[in-house]
């Protein structure tokens, strides 16, 4: 009998067998397992877990029509509000958003919606043509997006829907942003990223690669080219170090270059790819949100590599990222060393890093973020070998587009400013996601883009 307060657990690969590979780690739900979750939902008149999706999927309905086993409609009804379904039923943090909105949630487990986003989202990607969203009517008027993250993306496909003629201008060769570069294998199957693009493009949205604005074209030679407004979305993926003696050292590595390497360049795969990566046997990873859980994830899984550090300042309570994210880097065997910072790295005679001075912390009061700020502690340095370094501690804002776009404001920390519907303090440009939040989730990102294709949409409509 089943337990109607509970959910289901996923099946997933082993921590002895998936730490030999960079599988996908959860394997997915069973149609009766996702059925009969799906029977769990109470149907509310008033969703609140639609309040607390960033882009307001109509939940109770795509659970509904999976509960009618008829998984096209439901299918439908999640591409309506949401390009990317596959993608955000395995990365979003539905326990902090949908999740946590559930009614069931109070007395028991809430419904499963990430796992249920999944199923459908996979289920109409192995059974059935892709549905592609409906174009309302064409519009001759053309809309440059720059950059293919996710919110890149959204805004291009609700854009495309309302019939206007979107190019997206992604600065790698491979369209995706963050999903393809910074979101391993095993938690994010390239493929599948590949897939929901490939729908966009089926929609009518045009992808050029290889195009970094600011340096092959800017901003006004995208309006001079016929563009009636540009959507900025390219993240923030600048590195951030620490600033201490020896992070110049060979091999201490910015987490976005670590993971670049290895996701998008497949340096796991190394020869067969051509993309290197060196790391020796002892990798230590600096910083505790999904980032550096990524990186640490990572790096266990790379040939020769036989023990991995995460050295995060404040205690397990303060770790930023997702509960699963720390349980599965647990299971798999990294260590975790809390309440710790590196203060200084060391090398050999080939300037090699080889050892890390650290020192450990206590928690004093709260900082601006509402975390107890970490404090040293006075004569507890300690020294450990490593033959590596990975820095998780944040990202920043590239330069780049604002340094060739005078009239574009951005602020202390060099993030875009908008106003209220998103249009920056230029004319006809608009910006969201991490360009103008900082690092956030892939949700948020999404939730920005489907804002401002609506204000663009309206921008446009006044311009005429």
């Amino acid at each position: 009998m089943v337990d109607s307060t509970k959910r289901p657990v996923m099946p997933q690969q082993k921590p002895e067998d998936r730490i030999r590979n960079f599988d996908e780690v959860p394997l997915g739900l069973s149609l009766k397992a996702a059925r009969e979750e799906a029977g769990r939902c109470l149907q509310c008149k008033k969703p609140l877990c639609v309040e607390g999706c960033p882009v307001n999927i109509d939940i109770p309905g795509f659970i509904a029509k999976l509960g009618e086993k008829d998984l096209k409609a439901s299918g439908r009804i999640l591409k309506d509000a949401n390009c990317l379904p596959a993608v955000c039923g395995r990365v979003c943090p539905q326990e902090d958003q949908c999740e946590k909105m559930c009614i069931l949630g109070r007395k028991g487990d809430p419904i499963a919606i990430g796992y249920l986003e999944r199923f459908v989202a996979d289920y109409e990607r192995e059974h059935f043509d892709f549905s592609i969203p409906e174009i309302k009517c064409e519009k001759k008027d053309k809309i440059a997006v720059v950059g293919s993250g996710p919110s890149g993306l959204t805004c291009a496909s609700q854009l495309r829907k309302m019939g206007y003629q979107v190019t997206v201008f992604e600065a790698f060769h491979v369209a995706g942003g963050v999903l393809v570069y910074g979101i391993p294998e095993f938690r994010l199957p390239k493929t599948i990223v590949a897939k929901e693009i490939e729908t966009l493009e089926k929609m009518g949205v045009e992808i050029k690669c290889n195009q970094v604005i600011g340096r092959i074209k800017t901003i006004d030679e995208l309006f001079e080219d016929g563009y009636k407004a540009v959507y900025i979305g390219v993240g923030a993926g600048f590195p951030v170090f620490m600033d201490i003696p020896g992070e110049d050292l060979n091999f201490v590595y910015s987490s976005n270059e670590f993971l670049t390497r290895i996701n998008l360049m497949k340096a796991y795969d190394f020869p067969n790819y051509d993309t290197p990566i060196i790391t020796g046997k002892r990798v230590a990873v600096i910083g505790g949100g999904n980032t550096a859980m990524d990186s640490a994830r990572s790096a266990l899984r790379l040939k020769g590599v036989e023990k991995v550090f995460l050295i995060y300042r404040r205690s397990e309570e303060e770790i930023p990222a997702r509960i699963e994210e720390i349980h599965h880097a647990q299971e798999e065997g990294v260590e975790f060393m809390l309440l710790t910072a590196p203060v200084q790295y060391f090398g050999d005679e080939s300037q090699n890093v080889k050892k890390a001075r650290c020192i450990k912390m206590e928690l004093g009061r709260p900082d601006t973020s509402g975390r107890r700020r970490p404090v040293p502690i006075s004569g507890s340095e300690f020294e450990i070998d490593i033959d590596s370094v990975v820095v998780a501690i944040g990202t920043r804002s590239n330069p780049l587009i604002s340094q060739t776009t005078p009239e574009l404001e951005v602020n202390k920390w060099g993030y875009i400013i908008t106003g209220e519907h998103t249009m920056t303090t230029k004319e006809g440009v608009f910006a969201g996601g991490d360009i103008v939040t900082g690092a956030a989730t892939v949700i948020l990102a999404m939730g920005a883009g489907k804002k401002a294709a609506n204000a663009i949409d309206e921008y446009v409509k006044i311009g005429k």
